[in-house]
C-alpha cells in the first residue's frame, strides 16, 4: 500500500528524505507526483485520489475553501527561496542589485527556468524579466520545462557556453550536476511558504498526519535545512 500525494517540485527531496521513517511508522510507502503547484492543485480540484497535498500556502487555503483539504489538518513546512542556478563545473553567479541580475541574464546564452504560468518559481521569474526590461531581449534564450527539477537537470546536461537557471533552491540542491549559485537581491527575491493538508477525500487521512508531522517536527529541522527549506 501508499499513501498518495500531490505536491510541489519544492517538496520532493524532503519527502524522500523522511520516507524510511513513514514506512517504519506506517508501513507504507509514498507515491504521487511532483510538479507546478498550479498543475497539483488542478489534479485535485479534477478528482485524482491524494492523501496529501504540499502546495504553496496560499494555494492549499484555497483548496481548504474549496472543500477539498481539511483545514484543521494545514500545517507549514518551511519558506522556499527561489534562487539562481548553475553548473557544478561553472564558476558561480553572485548578484547583489537588479542591475547585476540583468547583466548576469543578458550573458548567458540559455535560461532554464520551470513553467512560467503553473509553477511558482516560473511564474515569478518571468515577472522578473518584465520588470528588468529584458523579457523580450532573452526570449529566445529562455528554456521553460513543466517544473524546476526538470529545469535543472536539463541545465545539468546543457552543451551552452555560459548556462544559468532560476527556480526554488530545494530543487536546485537535490539535482546532481548543479550548484546553488546564490539569491535573487532585493526587489527580485521570493521565499515561498510550502504547506500540506491532508484531502478531504484521503483514503489514508491518519498515514497522511503521520506524515505531516514527520515533515514539520522539530526533529526534521536540520533534513529540511539542507533540502533547502529556510525555516
Amino acid at each position: 500500500m501508499t499513501l498518495n500525494i500531490l505536491s510541489g517540485g519544492a517538496a520532493q527531496g524532503l519527502v524522500a528524505g523522511v520516507a524510511e521513517a513513514f514506512r517504519v511508522q506506517t508501513g507504507l510507502g509514498i507515491d504521487g507526483e511532483f510538479g507546478a503547484v498550479g498543475l497539483m492543485a488542478d489534479r485535485l480540484r479534477a478528482g485524482t485520489p491524494a492523501d496529501l497535498v504540499i502546495l504553496t500556502r496560499a494555494l492549499v487555503t484555497r483548496l481548504a475553501e474549496e472543500g477539498l483539504v481539511v483545514p484543521s489538518s494545514i500545517a507549514d513546512i518551511g519558506l522556499v527561496e527561489t534562487a539562481l542556478a548553475v553548473r557544478s563545473r561553472d564558476p558561480r553567479v553572485t548578484v547583489t542589485s537588479e542591475a547585476e541580475l540583468r547583466e548576469a541574464l543578458r550573458a548567458a546564452d540559455a535560461i532554464f527556468v520551470p513553467d512560467t504560468k503553473a509553477s511558482t518559481a516560473g511564474i515569478h521569474v518571468a515577472k522578473v524579466l518584465e520588470q528588468l526590461g529584458i523579457a523580450d531581449e532573452v526570449a529566445a534564450r529562455l528554456k521553460i520545462l513543466p517544473n524546476g527539477a526538470t529545469a535543472m537537470r536539463q541545465l545539468a546536461a546543457s552543451d551552452a557556453r555560459r548556462p544559468i537557471g532560476c527556480t526554488q533552491t530545494t530543487e536546485i540542491i537535490a539535482t546532481d550536476g548543479i550548484a546553488l549559485s546564490g539569491s535573487l537581491p532585493p526587489g527580485c527575491d521570493l521565499a515561498t511558504m510550502y504547506t500540506a493538508g491532508v484531502a478531504t477525500h484521503a483514503a489514508n487521512p491518519a498515514q497522511a498526519r503521520t506524515l505531516v508531522n514527520l515533515l514539520t517536527g522539530a526533529e526534521q529541522r536540520e533534513l529540511r535545512l539542507r533540502a533547502g527549506f529556510a525555516a
